[in-house]
């Protein structure tokens, strides 16, 4: 039997005989590559037919899948046979199918990839080339890229019907390198990141409403509607910064304040293509390697400085060896079992008191630097295309999930489905929510402070600033 048939048959479950009854006919919709829904009944046993004549029962053995009764119709328009119209559905219609769905104990546990090895410097060794990973994680994994990049879709959405006003970096496309790297880190380490922050914001924990609601500038935000698209906070993770190449010598002092008080945690911090020839990074590289900080320097290399290509910018594109004394390693950014194994590499490196590392995460961005960008000024609509049709993060992962019975197809779409309701909800909260009232305009300026005054646009108006 060709392979392709084969495959077919094995997505098709009957009721096999229970309690010593007979097979019951049943119309099964299989999910198939080709996505044509195709239409298998199994004959009553018995003098139970159509009145057309008995058609030929197709026997396929029992898979332990479950069976359940749903209302909706073939997509390619065919009835049921009429031995199941007479057959005691509950609704009496001729559309009722019976449609098959496996239940958790017919998916594989894990299952093991091959992934695109790492290009090393000054490493003897680096990442290996496989990955393990288990159906929770895959399913998680896929819930929270699709969440970023349906939260990402919102914003431009809210951006473009001006409820979202000023700077906003999108981060659609770019779901592996956030997700990758925490999936490889502990909550206790330290993140700190460049404009480009809703990825890392989520990842860490902050919710979809509060991020949207930030956004819009409302009461409810993670950083009370007062940071915007830049400026997202939450414990351990320290934004969202607008200055260049500036978060860098921040994230090595955090990581200088994780090795003074003698804690087993570590600090990355990100920053993108474009930011990557800044002098200040540079320097930061020195003081990180003389002092052996537990620093994990990531460059998220997504091909464009906000309208300038790599090549047009820096003459050395091996962002991973800039660092030329410390160790560096180059990752496929758009494979989130890549970033992770990477991470866990990195992540281990620094704990053992090494000192510092550098990674490249070669990306791809779908939207323009920023929403004033289009985005195809500068390259070419087929290129964005050609990324998203090989490449595509999201897709790489659902593709191996199915491939290897760690998911079915179906169950994706019920994650996607959960995943849309839920960006619509925070949405509706983040455009109905408050904003933050006048009278609170100088709160939070200190930490744990008394409070004082703070002058206003002129000298005669002023606020009060409450820690």
């Amino acid at each position: 039997m060709p392979a392709g048939k084969q495959d077919l048959l094995s997505r098709c479950f009957f009721f096999g005989e229970e309690q010593g009854r007979s097979a019951q006919p049943i119309g099964c919709i299989c999910s198939v590559p080709t996505r044509r829904a195709v239409r298998v009944s199994a004959q009553r046993g018995g003098a139970e037919g159509s009145s057309g004549g008995a058609s030929t029962a197709a026997r396929v053995p029992h898979t332990g899948g479950a069976l359940h009764r749903t209302g909706a119709r073939p997509r390619n328009g065919l009835e049921p046979a009429a031995g199941e119209r007479q057959g005691g559905w509950r609704d009496q219609q001729a559309s009722r199918v019976m449609v098959a769905s496996r239940n958790y104990g017919d998916f594989a546990s894990e299952a093991t990839f091959e992934i695109k090895k790492c290009d090393l410097h000054r490493l003897e060794e680096g990442p290996g080339t496989t990955a393990v990973m288990t159906r929770e994680e895959g399913l998680q994994y896929y819930k929270t890229m699709q969440t970023i990049r349906r939260m990402e879709l919102k914003s431009d959405q809210l951006y473009k019907q001006k409820i979202i006003r000023g700077f906003c970096h999108l981060y659609d496309g770019q779901e592996a390198c956030c997700v990758g790297i925490e999936a490889a880190i502990k909550p206790t380490d330290h993140v700190i990141t460049a404009y480009r922050a809703h990825g890392f914001t989520y990842t860490r924990g902050v919710p979809v409403r509060e991020i949207l609601a930030e956004l819009t500038g409302r009461k409810g935000g993670c950083a009370k509607g007062k940071g915007g698209s830049m400026h997202m906070y939450t414990k351990n993770f320290y934004g969202g910064n607008g200055i260049v190449g500036a978060q860098v010598p921040l994230g090595a002092g955090i990581a200088l304040a994780c090795k003074y008080f003698g804690k087993n945690e570590i600090a990355l911090a990100l920053y993108g293509d474009g930011a990557a020839n800044q002098g200040q990074i540079f320097e930061t590289y020195n003081m990180a390697a003389l002092w052996k900080l537990p620093c994990i320097f990531i460059c998220e290399n997504n091909r464009y400085g906000m309208g300038t290509s790599v090549e047009r910018a820096a003459a050395s594109t091996d962002y991973y060896k800039r660092g030329y004394f410390i160790p560096g390693l180059r990752v496929d950014g758009m494979d989130v079992l890549c970033v992770r194994e990477a991470m866990k590499f990195a992540a281990e490196y620094c704990r053992s008191g090494k000192g510092p590392l550098v990674m490249e995460l070669q990306t791809y961005r779908y939207h323009g630097h920023s929403m004033s960008d289009p985005g195809i000024s500068y390259r070419t609509r087929e290129e964005i295309q050609e990324v998203r049709s090989k490449s595509d993060p999201i897709t790489l992962l659902k593709d191996r999930m199915v491939n290897n019975n760690l998911a079915s197809v179906e169950e994706l779409k019920e994650i996607d489905v959960a995943v849309r309701k839920e960006i619509e909800e925070a949405a509706q909260f983040a455009t109905t929510d408050p904003e933050p009232p006048l009278e609170e305009l100088g709160y939070h300026i200190y930490f744990n402070e008394p409070p004082f005054e703070v002058r206003g646009p002129n000298q005669w108006i002023k606020y009060k600033s409450v820690s």
